[in-house]
């Protein structure tokens, strides 16, 4: 069908946030002055205006570009004056239309206006009338949920097959944003326009669900505070009828409470502030639930609270036997503490740290402590601990505020004095909430605690009188600043002697009366144990042979409930295996033969000591080192300066000089996965590159630790406690230790120290000298040691009236 192009000047007004459809009455009011006399040019004519939309809501003084290309010609048929200088308007749409040009701007706008012809509906009537269903359905639902929706309208829909009118008409009439109504407006295909309009419905009816649901959550909450208040005033009415008055009381007991305290002045008096605010606040307010919280929690701390401590050395020596084997550096720190107690009892408690490899018992010799000292235990755990807060607290005015650890600590102990255990010191982490062992810092020093603030509490409490005890796996991790104020006990691997006590009277005894049976239906030899402990364990402290003791009680028990006539069970080391499985662990065996290239270093871990083989393989070349075992750096920095100190002293160490630019190295550490660093193997490294150079064969029952530098030198280590355990393991006879590490022998276990000779050197070729076998080289000399280039120390344990000495050359 074809549409008459219309061309006419008209008045023009620009609307805000409104469309306006053909065929549609609306309504809308006229503030503007140039719109105003727009409408009084169009009322003296033949009525006729043309409405378009701005762009920009905002803009006061619109121009051409600031209008909506397509917009609405329509007959004005009502003015009416209303209050504050505004005019409101009735028009009925005609048609669509677009600005040609703008003819006058002042004192009104008036533009050259051309109707725009609408698309023509399609012939086939399927399509359209399914859309028309749809979109009738979607108003229906629409209609339902939007409560400003008169139900004429949906007749109104009912009774047109139009598809252009319908669309143009629930446009209008819809709550649409007046942007999607104007894309409307612009689309001039009837059925694209029906189309928008029916995903606009959509849109709108998802829209208008969730605010339902909204809604509804709003006017239940409302519902249950009315119901609330209604409760709480008829409970007040009922109270004041029989003379009570819970609220006064309240406060009055919080009163009492506090002057019952006896705290110092400046607490007390921030305490009775916070009471009288609790007692101006409204029934029911958020605020006084904040408030009671926060006087509970400071009315639970122990200010006054103490337990009478028990200052009896022999007494406490009693029980730390008891319940440990071994630990000796501790209890005797322990000891020295409760005496200097005895003599001197407002002194300050010290901080200790026992630092040691898992399982070794720091925690549970920190709860015997407690134990023997009368006083409570309270145990904080801070690994993975990573915010500020766990230690000093939260604002009391966050939501779900709470007091720090230390204080929760105290207030769970319900005693001012009690042994606190930090457990994991060394696993702290810190990010963008805070650094927890800085805060940590004020706790345990002895200087500043008197007065700790938490940011709950927020009054000062003293901790002088707490003893701290923290445990730890490394110090590496802790911060200096913290490590700095505690006294640090290191405790050692045990030795399998130790172990074998240890199980004999306190694991096995355990893990009997834990499942159940008694000493006399279960026994185990000490030859199982020592099995136990060599072939399938491999740790530090015991807490693996704690379960596999555990195991062996379990199928004791599982043959007891299957076989009821069997009364009693003993393991020994012919039946061990059919309980526990075959061996986890070989024991450690040097070679047969001495070997070429093979040399037996020591390392130390975090779960004690290991031995440590170095290999070295030459081959003809051009003088490269290869370094293969997943070294560090450390450890490949040893590797050069050993390599430097044989070539300054290949003839020294039969040698050829010219080795460096006719052969390869390959420095080759076993164990490829386990990464290994450190400059303890030096003197290891020096000693198989010289065996592999020169072909003099390594002794095997000899194993060695040192850092070694370029001059030949062997530097003090650490960890030579653990490295001797481990070499005893192993199943060496003789030890090669830096001599400045000499003084480190008082602190070994005795059973190593009297089966082990130990030889501590200060040079580089007393290591040579000791180690190698040159008499079994072709046509070598043997090796000669002169005065200045270094010092041979034999210690030789007291065998068969031996003394110890030294040998010069």
């Amino acid at each position: 069908m074809n549409q008459l192009v219309v061309t006419e000047t008209l008045p023009v007004i620009a609307l805000r946030g409104l469309s306006v459809f053909p065929e549609m009455l609306t309504h809308f009011d006229v503030g503007r002055e140039k719109s105003a006399k727009a409408l009084e040019v169009a009322m003296k004519g033949h009525q006729y205006v043309f409405l378009v939309a701005q762009k920009n809501i905002i803009a006061d003084n619109p121009g051409m570009t600031d209008l909506c290309p397509i917009g609405t010609v329509a007959y004005v048929k009502q003015m009416l004056k209303i209050p504050g200088d505004m005019t409101r308007v009735l028009v009925e749409g005609k048609y669509r239309a677009h600005i040609v040009e703008m003819t006058q701007t002042d004192p009104y706008l008036s533009a050259c206006i051309e109707s725009v012809p609408e698309g023509e509906i399609p012939k086939k009537r399927t399509r359209v009338d399914a859309l028309l269903r749809h979109v009738r359905e979607q108003y229906e639902q629409y209609q339902e949920l939007a409560p400003k929706i008169l139900p004429e309208y949906l007749l109104q829909i009912m009774a047109s097959e139009n598809p252009g009118y319908i669309a143009d008409f629930i446009a209008q009439t819809s709550t649409f944003p007046y942007q999607d109504k104007q894309l409307a407006l612009e689309q001039l295909h009837p059925m694209r326009r029906l189309e928008l309009v029916d995903k606009l419905l959509t849109h709108e009816i998802e829209v208008l669900k969730i605010e339902g649901q909204l809604q509804e959550k709003t006017q239940e909450s409302i519902s249950k505070n009315q119901h609330d208040y209604v409760l709480r005033e008829q409970m007040r009415a009922i109270r004041s009828e029989l003379g009570e008055d819970d609220e006064e009381n309240e406060v009055a007991q919080y009163r009492r409470k506090i002057h019952a305290l006896k705290l110092a002045q400046s607490t007390e008096e921030k305490l009775i502030k916070e009471t009288d605010r609790l007692a101006k606040q409204p029934n029911g307010s958020s605020e006084s639930a904040v408030i009671r919280n926060y006087l509970d929690v400071c009315l639970e701390l122990p200010w006054n609270q103490r337990t009478k401590e028990r200052v009896d050395v022999a007494a406490c020596r009693k029980q730390l036997n008891r319940d440990h084997f071994g630990l000796e550096k501790v209890k005797q720190r322990v000891l020295e503490m409760i005496a200097a107690r005895q003599l001197s009892p407002n002194m300050p408690g010290p901080i200790i740290c026992l630092v040691g490899p898992p399982g070794v018992g720091k925690t549970s010799i920190a709860i015997s402590i407690a134990k023997c000292l009368n006083r409570k235990l309270c145990r904080i755990s801070l690994g993975g601990v990573h915010d500020e807060a766990d230690i000093r607290g939260h604002r009391k005015t966050y939501i779900g505020a709470m007091p720090g650890r230390i204080m929760a600590g105290l207030q769970q102990a319900g005693s001012k004095n009690p042994l606190m255990l930090l457990d994991e010191i060394d696993k702290m982490g810190a990010d963008y909430r805070g650094d927890p062992s800085s805060a940590l810092l004020e706790v345990l020093d002895a200087e500043q605690n008197g007065s700790f603030r938490d940011h709950f509490v927020e009054l000062p409490f003293d901790l002088r009188e707490c003893l701290f005890m923290t445990t730890a796996n490394t110090t590496d991790t802790i911060p200096r600043p913290l490590l700095d104020r505690m006294e640090v006990i290191e405790l050692g691997s045990y030795t399998d002697n130790e172990k074998l006590h240890i199980a004999k009277e306190h694991l096995l005894p355990k893990q009997i009366k834990k499942y159940g049976l008694t000493r006399a239906r279960v026994q185990m030899t000490d030859d199982a144990l020592r099995e136990t402990i060599a072939c399938y364990t491999r740790e530090s402290g015991v807490r693996a042979l704690e379960r596999e003791l555990a195991t062996v009680c379990r199928k004791a028990a599982m043959a007891f409930v299957e076989q009821p006539e069997k009364k009693r069970m003993t393991v020994n080391s012919g039946n061990l295996e059919s309980l526990l499985g075959p061996c986890k662990f070989l024991p450690d065996s040097i070679p047969e033969t001495d070997q070429i290239g093979l040399v037996t270093g020591l390392a130390w871990t975090s779960v004690g000591g290991e031995t440590l083989e170095v290999e070295v393989n030459v081959a003809p070349g051009s003088g490269k080192l290869e370094l293969t075992g997943n070294l560090g750096d450390v450890m490949k920095e040893s590797c050069v300066a050993a390599m430097s100190y044989i070539r300054a002293n290949a003839e020294l160490v039969h040698v050829d000089p010219e080795f460096y630019k006719t052969k390869d190295l390959h420095v080759h550490f076993p164990e490829g996965a386990i990464p290994k660093d450190g400059p303890s193997a030096g003197i290891a490294i020096c000693t198989a590159m010289v065996s592999a150079l020169s072909g003099a064969p390594v002794r095997r029952d000899l194993a060695m630790t040192g850092e070694i530098s370029i001059r030949g030198r062997v530097l003090a280590i650490g960890g030579l406690r653990e490295k001797t355990m481990a070499a005893l393991r192993h199943g060496v006879h003789t030890v090669i230790i830096p001599a400045a590490n000499e003084k480190d022998l008082q602190e070994i276990d005795q059973e190593v120290r009297s089966a082990l000779n130990f030889i501590t050197v200060k040079y580089a070729d007393a290591v040579l000298h000791t180690a190698l076998n040159f008499s079994a080289c072709q046509e070598k000399a043997p090796m000669q040691l002169t005065e200045p280039l270094g010092e041979l120390k034999v210690n030789v344990q007291p065998e068969a009236g031996k003394k110890s000495g030294t040998i010069r050359q």
